[in-house]
């Protein structure tokens, strides 16, 4: 996806860990910055709906390229004369992630980050309380 696009579409930029180098077509770098940051995006197109998260890649002249993998997982039917896309053959189970396991995606970190944080957030909670209880003193 293009940044510009990702922008202009108020996506929430997600940075990864370490950059991407983008290959041409024809094995020379690509001229813009590497990828740096993702987007999570619903994807909905003839009754096929998905989640999925998209890299994000510097000014380009397009807005989302859905690569070969993508593709080849979902081994749709093209008609180049009349193009027509059809999503005849899409497995089900890729019908939810079609990328290959490379550990968890961003959505599962950030909602296992906020569940940890909330548990912090809870535990200093009743230990403030413990506190204030413990620092009450009986006068007789």
């Amino acid at each position: 996806m293009s940044l510009e696009f990702a922008k202009k579409q108020r996506f929430k930029l997600k940075k990864i860990e370490r950059p991407i180098y983008v290959r041409n077509m024809d094995s020379s770098f690509n001229k813009e910055e590497p990828i740096e940051h993702t987007v999570e995006v619903n994807i909905y197109y003839q009754g096929h709906r998905e989640r999925m998260e998209i890299d994000v890649i510097g000014d380009q002249k397009w807005s989302v390229i859905l690569g070969i993998p993508w593709l080849a997982c979902h081994n749709l039917e093209i008609n180049w004369k009349t193009e027509e896309v059809r999503m005849m053959r899409c497995p089900e189970k890729y019908r939810k992630q079609w990328r290959p396991k490379q550990g968890k995606s961003g959505w599962q970190k950030q909602k296992e980050k906020e569940t940890k944080e909330e548990v912090e957030r809870k535990q200093k909670g009743k230990e403030r309380k413990k506190e204030k209880t413990m620092n009450v003193k009986r006068v007789a």
